[in-house]
């Protein structure tokens, strides 16, 4: 069965669930030859009633015995007041729409002193985690074990299909084998393509810091990155940054900020909707396909991508015919695309995915260091000076990148704090594992091997690790690059590095992370060159994205944020990032 085809997946479980028990029990009363008469209909819904709880029980059974066999233990479980969880289920879907981000996850972490769990609910295991051994054991050294699996696919087919983020085993490897070379440092170390949109971008944020008007940077460096990303892997800018700008209060508002009325905002509405849906439907666990039973909420979103990426993979297998034989050096991206297949669907999910990347890791890291820097000015100018100091009011090369630690410290920190991806999963494969040990710093008694349910989602909190003070230290929920510079304090990360993984790790791990980090370090560059202060502007943020009062009484970044950190398939700041710079004296 097509993992798209969901409709068809539910309607299978609900005859399972609602139609086969009463079957199964009017066969019984014929072959006995019983009458049930006026208890008919009651006999019938019991008869659905033990069936699905005798399903759970020898489930139950099962898990434990085979628990037994691996000398392991459960994953301690999300205990709530009704069955299946539900009123848990009602909690998490209240609080993830006030709270702060991931903030319901870790209340049930310290409830429970496990940094692990398994909600367990509507009797379906769902284990969620911000433990670092499991993390790693998940994505490197018990790779084996898990997938991205059925439940991912089935969410995420109509939007990615069959690219590289939504595929396992040899369909994934193909993928990586052909978009690798594309990642080689004399490609991403050439920085004539960034230069040319920096420029850009940089010309419209003279223009707004003149008039002292604010700019919603999350919406620019969205455009920067895409634009910068689309002519890497193409060869031809999607040219955003020639489109409208959004401007305060005029137009309408969306999660990420103001969408603009023309062909662009379209297709960043169903670009961004698409990866909205698809968190909502991982929120809503196995229950979301009821919810889209008469109508796939993907498909008008799908739509409209497709009508703009189409015309791209058109032309590439068009230019295929034209010039075949081209050797890979001469090629772009999607021209080895081309080349690699004649399927046009796989060709764009694969870009599609390409892009999504590209555009969403750039932008979110370029989004949350402005956002330090207006929130620490010390850091903002000691990161100009070093710039200044390497660079002077030269184009950055390679080399000069690599000497700026700082600069390097400030995105690292960035990315602790808050990764581009903060939250992912992962699914066991259909043959029931063990985890290691949780993190060392809980208790010798707690210290055994925990029993992993086979075909079991696995969510886990990139963000949440991060900032884990059990790793991290006292201030581990403090912005202080410094601690990427003191020997003694990153002496912890050396000595540990899966307990930082805003890349993911393992044989899945982010083939574009140098890239990112050169395209970010490049710009911050370029725009330290010509702008000194940053300072955020909170008139013209849409007032249902300014952080809640009672943020101020909260504990950690809670009480000091400035903005709404949320996500969809990846971090972003809602409303966007309102910001007035000031230029420089000297440029």
């Amino acid at each position: 069965m097509s993992a798209g085809n969901f409709r068809l997946r539910i309607c299978r479980d609900l005859f399972r669930t609602l139609v086969v028990p009463p079957l199964v029990l009017a066969a019984g009363c014929r072959w006995g030859d019983i009458r049930l008469g006026y208890w008919s209909l009651p006999a019938y819904l019991l008869s659905i009633v033990v069936a699905f709880f005798a399903r759970v029980q020898y489930s139950e059974l099962l898990q434990a015995r085979e628990a037994r066999q691996l000398g392991a233990r459960p994953i301690p479980r999300v205990v709530g007041k009704w069955p299946g969880n539900i009123d848990v289920m009602l909690r998490l879907s209240k609080a993830f729409k006030d709270s702060y981000i991931y903030d319901p996850y870790l209340e049930l972490f310290e409830e429970y002193q496990s940094t692990t769990l398994n909600t367990r609910i509507l009797w379906t295991d769902s284990i969620i985690s911000m433990d670092q051994e499991h993390c790693k054991y998940v994505l490197a050294t018990g790779f084996s074990h898990f997938w991205r699996g059925t439940a991912q696919r089935e969410r995420m087919e109509h939007f990615l299909g069959s690219g590289i983020f939504n595929r396992d085993d040899e369909a994934w490897k193909n993928h990586r084998t052909v978009a690798r070379p594309f990642f080689a440092r004399n490609r991403i170390s050439d920085f004539d393509l960034i230069e040319k949109h920096a420029q850009r971008t940089l010309s419209i944020v003279s223009q707004m810091a003149e008039s002292n008007r604010p700019c919603d940077l999350q919406d620019l460096y969205a455009r920067f990155s895409l634009d910068a990303a689309s002519e890497f892997l193409f060869g031809s800018n999607l040219d955003t940054l020639s489109k409208t700008m959004p401007q305060p209060g005029e137009q309408k508002f969306n999660e990420r900020g103001s969408c603009t009325e023309d062909s662009w905002g379209t297709f960043v509405q169903a670009f961004e909707g698409s990866q909205q849906l698809v968190m909502m439907r991982g929120r809503a666990g196995v229950i979301w396909p009821l919810k889209e039973l008469f109508g796939d909420k993907m498909s008008p979103y799908a739509a409209t991508i497709k009508e703009w990426i189409n015309p791209l993979v058109l032309d590439a297998l068009r230019h295929k015919k034209i010039n075949p034989g081209s050797p890979i050096a001469e090629k772009n991206f999607l021209e080895h695309l081309a080349d690699s297949t004649e399927d046009a669907d796989v060709i764009r999910d694969q870009l599609l995915s390409m892009l999504l990347a590209s555009r969403d890791t750039t932008a979110c890291l370029l989004t949350y260091v402005t956002y330090f820097m207006a929130m620490h000015p010390d850091v903002t100018q000691k990161l100009r000076r070093e710039v200044l100091s390497v660079c002077g009011q030269s184009t950055p090369t390679f080399e000069n990148i690599k000497q700026m630690r700082y600069m390097r410290a400030v995105i690292d920190e960035t990315l602790r704090l808050f990764p581009p991806v903060p939250l992912n999963q992962r699914q066991s494969r259909p043959t029931s594992c063990t985890l290691p040990p949780p993190d060392p710093t809980f208790p010798a008694e707690s210290r055994q091997p925990l029993y992993m349910p086979k075909s079991t989602t696995f969510f886990y909190s990139t963000l949440l690790m991060q900032r884990n003070k059990a790793l991290w230290g006292p201030d581990g929920d403090k912005f202080d690059p410094e601690r990427w510079i003191d020997p003694q304090r990153l002496s912890k990360f050396t000595s540990n590095p899966m307990m930082f993984t805003p890349f993911s790790a393992g044989p899945r791990i982010c083939i574009g992370q140098n890239y990112a980090y050169n395209e970010a370090s490049y710009f911050l560059a370029r725009l330290l060159q010509r702008f000194d202060t940053f300072s955020l502007a909170p008139d013209a943020q849409p007032g249902s994205s300014l952080p809640p009062q009672e943020w101020k009484c909260g504990r950690g970044r809670k009480a000091v944020e400035q903005i709404r950190p949320e996500a969809a398939m990846t971090l972003f700041v809602k409303g966007g990032l309102w910001v007035r710079m000031g230029k420089a004296s000297t440029h």
